[in-house]
């Protein structure tokens, strides 16, 4: 084997690289799919939440999904327009409010999980029916333990920790210049 070719089988080797054309084959299916929900992905993570019940509240949904509070109010302003959701007030706490999928918006994910399930066949398709399913529970089991351990799991931990700019002093900044976080 020549040195471009062991380097090629090296690179189909490494986790990064296999998961990096999995996700661009799943993303560009999928994006057809999820192109007339507001908010497209994060729209769809949103609904499913909402159908799920998985956060109850706006800002847990919204630390569950690492989407900053501001994008996440525009984001369910979106989806309540749309009909998809309703937002209520949390009987235990009447300044929060809950995240609900109205019956319009249970329809919708279902028909969107039908047509993303063909979307996630093509891209499994290298593996036989039996195998793709053992393969969705095996990564699904990997995610959320990865989602529940990761200190890094909203969106402003992952930005401070890239831009080297630490919490204290990012607030600090905040704070001496007049600007509220």
């Amino acid at each position: 084997m020549t040195h471009a070719a062991d380097s090629h089988v090296e690179l189909q080797a490494d986790l990064g690289w296999a998961l990096g054309v999995l996700l661009r084959g799943y993303a560009k299916g999928a994006q057809s799919v999820i192109a007339d929900v507001p908010g497209g992905p994060r729209g769809y993570q949103v609904l499913t939440s909402a159908v799920d019940g998985a956060a109850c509240t706006q800002l847990a949904l919204a630390n569950k999904l690492g989407i900053d509070r501001t994008v996440m109010t525009y984001l369910l302003d979106d989806l309540e327009k749309a009909g998809l959701i309703e937002r209520k007030p949390d009987p235990a706490d009447r300044r929060a409010r809950r995240v609900l999928a109205t019956e319009a918006g249970r329809a919708t994910l279902c028909g969107l999980q039908r047509k993303l399930r063909h979307v996630e066949d093509r891209v499994l398709g290298a593996l036989p029916d039996e195998d793709r399913g053992r393969f969705r529970e095996m990564l699904r089991a990997v995610a959320v333990d990865l989602d529940a351990h990761d200190p890094l799991s909203d969106a402003c931990s992952v930005v401070e920790t890239f831009s080297g700019v630490e919490p204290a002093t990012r607030a600090r900044r905040s704070s001496s210049s007049g600007r509220a976080r």
